[in-house]
């Protein structure tokens, strides 16, 4: 699994001009479902990123997680971070997951990241065409690959 998450002041999700997901300050994630992905990536990456320490302390130094700050998290399911645009100017979509497995894989995750952060996780509606509205906060955007824990 990968994930893109972006520090921000605030960021919702509209679907045909409603907004069906929202939150204040906090991590807008988009993320992304490979077929080999399991239960294992979503334990790691919901770990992670409860502890991902980038949000600043008292003195404006990168020391806090979501949770010290009081902070929400907003997930968006995106096939396109795993485009490869290796051949030709196309890119290719062969890596991502096909809806069967990476909706459920989604839906895990987010349950998993709301059990770490003890609240709700607002998100967008999976295959739906959306318009993600953000304010990036810093800005900071980091991105998290189980397969690749850098």
């Amino acid at each position: 699994m990968r994930v893109v998450a972006q520090r921000v002041a605030s960021a919702y999700v509209e679907v045909g001009g409603e907004t069906v997901g929202a939150i204040g300050r906090g991590l807008l994630l988009l993320v992304g479902v490979e077929d080999d992905d399991g239960d294992d990536d979503i334990r790691w990456l919901a770990a992670k990123l409860s502890r991902l320490r980038i949000f600043p302390d008292d003195v404006g130094v990168m020391n806090r997680n979501i949770g010290e700050v009081g902070g929400e998290a907003l997930a968006v399911s995106q096939f396109t971070l795993y485009a490869s645009v290796k051949k030709g100017n196309r890119p290719s979509w062969s890596r991502a997951a096909r809806p069967e497995v990476s909706r459920p894989l989604f839906d895990r995750f987010v349950r998993q990241l709301e059990s770490e952060l003890g609240r709700t996780v607002p998100t967008g509606v999976f295959g739906a065409e959306m318009a993600v509205h953000l304010t990036n906060d810093g800005p900071v955007t980091i991105v998290v690959d189980s397969r690749n824990p850098e």
